[in-house]
């Protein structure tokens, strides 16, 4: 029995499929690396937002004329969609042999072949040949955003426990591993179940001590009630990337009150002024909706000027997707799609000349780069400033070959908006 997995969608779901293929691997079922080869498709769909579900929707319709031709002997969907509109896709799509839900490994595998003695035994596998891996700290969200559907597809608040963490944060430096990207719905949050504390400072130093790990870096910081004694964690720790992701959605106030988002724009700019302070090279990243439903012109040209403003190093902007089960969902989709466009490509055009300011900065000066992959005769990586899929990337000519996972100092000799280019001088 070969089984590939079609990932789409975020990070955690990147997660999910290579814990899936642990646990495959553990039950004798191998893994086939395309799905021409493979008698079972698993595809771990997204639900998130409108495009992320016509996406996973298209993938199984896809997938299911392979399972009508006979060229697949069993398709299995899971994850998010299938989660959130499992009996609505049931009834819709009839070739799928199995809809699942989040986290569903067992049944899955039970499924796939029945006669297996299911064992909780596999390790997590990497799936793809870059030198970083996801590592999830937590599963479901307590938050109570009103645009967000993730509590409806992943639950409640979940605490992974430290230990469990720990031996998979070594697992994954094993399989090489250089860089450990922590994401959660919001790490932040991380401990509350366990002890009723915030303690992802202490999780981070700990996973910095004893992973073994050379970069660690968080992803998806919620800014209320943030827990000031990661800052000085992140700046003292050497192995901890001076970087943080802080999703704020918005700079109005009203909006955020409307978004139910805990928070205001004088408390926001206080945190981020303390946050700088106290790690005063500290790259922060963070991303904007635009066409809230309450969102007026006045809103956007506070967005815009607040962006102007903080010169976030990193920034990515979404347009407002109504979304069903959400608290915003009675409120309609007044904007119109081309006037969202426009107003997330206005931002955009703000962070564009923000980030070619500080990219031309960086010429002559020379950068720690992870070496990601060879690119006609060149070399990709990242910078500690850069995280994966969503960053700025490095361009590098080296006199002698690099490898995948190689960490070489950079002489930047030009740059642009989103990329730099530079010489290797060593590793």
């Amino acid at each position: 029995m070969k089984v590939h997995i079609l990932t789409l969608g975020c990070s955690k779901n990147t997660v999910d499929s290579e814990t899936l293929a642990g646990h495959l691997k553990a039950n004798s079922l191998e893994l086939a690396a395309d799905v021409d080869d493979a008698d079972t498709l698993v595809i771990n769909t997204c639900g998130f937002i409108d495009q992320a579900k016509e996406e996973s929707v298209n993938a199984i319709l896809e997938a299911a004329k392979l399972r009508s031709s006979g060229k697949l002997k069993q398709l299995v969907v899971a994850g998010c969609l299938s989660e959130r509109y499992g009996d609505d896709l049931r009834r819709e799509i009839p070739e799928v042999d199995h809809f699942f839900g989040t986290e569903a490994y067992e049944k899955i595998i039970k499924a796939i072949s029945p006669d297996l003695k299911y064992t909780l035994l596999g390790e997590r596998i990497l799936t793809s040949p870059v030198p970083y891996a996801y590592l999830k700290i937590s599963e479901g969200c307590d938050h109570p955003c009103s645009f967000c559907a993730i509590p409806v597809m992943r639950g409640t608040h979940r605490s992974i426990d430290p230990d469990t963490l720990l031996t998979s944060a070594r697992s994954l430096v094993a399989q090489g591993a250089k860089e450990l990207v922590l994401v959660a719905q919001d790490l932040t949050y991380y401990g509350m179940d366990i002890d009723g504390k915030r303690s992802l400072a202490t999780l981070l130093e700990r996973l910095a001590g004893e992973s073994g790990a050379e970069w660690i870096r968080c992803m998806y910081a919620y800014p209320s009630h943030f827990p000031k004694d990661v800052l000085t964690v992140i700046r003292d720790t050497p192995n901890i990337c001076t970087y943080l992701d802080m999703p704020l959605q918005h700079a109005s106030t009203q909006v955020l009150k409307n978004m139910r988002r805990g928070i205001t724009r004088r408390t926001t700019e206080e945190l981020l002024d303390e946050i700088r302070q106290t790690v005063p090279d500290i790259v922060l990243r963070s991303t904007f909706i635009v066409g809230y439903p309450s969102e007026t012109e006045a809103d956007v040209d506070e967005l815009e000027e607040f962006i102007t403003q903080q010169r976030f190093q990193r920034l990515g902007v979404f347009t407002y997707s109504q979304e069903d089960d959400t608290y915003a969902y009675i409120l309609g989709d007044p904007i119109p799609t081309e006037v969202k466009e426009q107003r997330r490509a206005r931002i955009m055009e703000a962070q564009r000349q923000i980030s070619y300011d500080a990219n031309q900065m960086r010429i002559g000066k020379t950068l720690r780069v992870l070496i990601e992959e060879e690119v006609s005769g060149e070399w990709r990586g990242r910078s500690e400033a850069d995280a994966p899929e969503v960053d700025n990337e490095v361009y590098v000519r080296s006199d002698v070959p690099l490898a995948v996972g190689d960490f070489v100092t950079v002489e930047i000799e030009d740059a642009a908006e989103f990329d730099l280019f530079g010489t290797a001088l060593g590793q």
